[in-house]
């Protein structure tokens, strides 16, 4: 049953034209240069519209992917902000770039790596950010350039908005866990303009206004939803705190669960259900707060009639648990942390339609570099999704890989279309197996099942393909 996805883990990355319009051979001027309009949301789950949910409003993200395709399952390789998006930008693995925490800048293990927007900036593209797109303390290090990399961008603008003044009066509910990672809110008066975010999104269309005639890489990142969660009063007014969803929760659900797969400790940091509403509310706030300046950016390619030259990438960094199985955030193999919204429109390319292939953040760089017709001259490690992009359901045999680290011990998780399987410490401390298409809650571990031993013993040899580099470091 394995045996298809052993066989193509590690396929390689091939150059092949999207379209017949984009050129094939290597005369600049025959082909069109699509721009890109690269937007990155910070810590936000598949809690939206398009993907099912029907209590989160995201109207714009939703229309967003009619004009493309949304990837149904799609993971991060590290879900934890630096881990990730160094992964993503450089198009390697973090066992390559061996970034796992949130201070080493990756340039210190490759000096020499060309990024994905750097890439854009050698291809005669103008390059700019606007936002966080390379790791950034939030809310500390909101304004500054955070963990940047100068290399990647022509230009760069760091907003800093009210809600960065206000900080001190953020209510806490997690108040022993500091502002980044505490359960934290604030409805705040004003406008969106205003906030951080509200800025990001005037900025990122007045790039788009100046070199509307010149090919860009614009990538716009956002800091929201990441906590503090705080955006106007009036998204907060969208979600009655009492009507507010909890996730499903079963007794006695942490029993068949390795103490090294949790992340929250005690279960919900110790909250009862009223502040945990609360603080879901706030998320969900931030969320839609969010969805409106996505939709500003879009209307924004429309008026200055870019659609027809734009590729538009709306992706997170990693997803988000909100409750489940009593953890909060991200840094967990949970479904609901490894599992990212990704949609990809192209112009002229198949639109509103899901693909339920299992694909990576790191498909990202070979994608747009084979959309865009740009030699990466290195190896990625993705594998470029344009045959996804043309057919959703065409036949993909690459499953999706998420590690995360728990001290000194990593656990690595496989995903295929239909199970999760994760071993802690290479299965010293705990291995998990979920068969999501009869218990998609993750709820019952099937690790040591003995009706599923052969494929314990299959995805545990798939595992290994998706990380050599830590095969190589163990001698197994």
């Amino acid at each position: 049953m394995m045996k298809k996805y052993v066989l193509l883990a590690l396929a390689a990355f091939s150059l092949t034209p999207f379209a017949a319009s984009a050129g094939s051979g290597n005369d600049d001027k025959a082909r069109p240069k699509y721009n890109v309009l690269f937007i990155a949301v910070d810590d936000l789950n598949n809690d939206l519209g398009t993907y099912g949910n029907t209590f989160v409003k995201s109207p714009n993200i939703d229309r967003l992917a009619k004009r493309g395709i949304r990837f149904d399952r799609a993971y991060t390789q590290f879900p934890l902000c630096s881990p990730s998006r160094s992964s993503l930008l450089t198009g390697q693995r973090p066992d390559v770039t061996k970034i796992y925490e949130l201070q080493t800048h990756f340039r210190k293990n490759l000096p020499d790596i060309v990024t994905l927007p750097q890439l854009f900036k050698n291809n005669n593209y103008y390059s700019a950010r606007v936002g966080k797109i390379y790791h950034y303390g939030v809310p500390g290090q909101i304004g500054t350039d955070g963990l940047d990399d100068p290399d990647s961008w022509n230009y760069r603008v760091n907003p800093k908005g009210r809600d960065k003044t206000e900080e001190p009066l953020i209510k806490n509910l997690t108040p022993d866990r500091g502002l980044g990672s505490a359960l934290a809110w604030r409805a705040t008066e004003g406008t969106d303009e205003e906030q951080t975010d509200g800025m990001i999104a005037s900025e990122a269309i007045k790039i788009m206004t100046e070199k509307k005639n010149e090919p860009f890489f614009l990538a716009v990142g956002f800091f929201r939803p990441h906590t503090p969660y705080v955006a106007p009063q009036k998204y907060f007014d969208m979600y009655p705190v009492d009507q507010v969803p909890l996730p499903k929760e079963i007794p006695n659900d942490l029993d068949d669960v390795p103490e090294a797969a949790l992340f929250t400790k005690p279960p919900h940091w110790g909250l009862d259900e009223a502040k945990r509403r609360e603080a879901l509310r706030a998320y969900y706030a931030t969320i839609t707060f969010i969805d409106a300046q996505v939709g500003k950016l879009i209307d924004a390619v429309d008026k200055l009639k870019l659609a027809d030259n734009t590729i538009i990438v709306l992706w997170s960094d990693h997803g988000y648990n909100v409750g489940q199985h009593g953890q909060w955030m991200k840094q967990s193999l949970f479904e609901n942390s490894a599992r990212v919204p990704l949609i990809i429109s192209v112009p002229g390319g198949t639109k509103g339609k899901a693909s339920g292939r299992t694909v990576e953040l790191v498909d990202i760089y070979p994608t747009l570099a084979e959309l865009c017709g740009l030699d990466p001259k290195q190896n990625l490690q993705g594998k470029s999704l344009t045959p996804l992009l043309k057919n959703p359901s065409a036949v993909w045999n690459k499953p999706a890989y998420t590690q995360v680290r728990r001290g000194q011990i990593f656990g690595r998780s496989v995903r295929t279309e239909r199970f999760r399987y994760t071993e802690w410490d290479g299965g010293k401390a705990g291995a998990e197996l979920y068969d999501h298409q009869k218990d998609p809650g993750e709820f019952t571990n099937l690790a040591k099942d003995k009706n599923f031993v052969i494929t314990v013993n299959e995805l545990a040899v798939l595992l290994k393909k998706g990380y050599p580099e830590a095969a190589e470091q163990t001698g197994k």
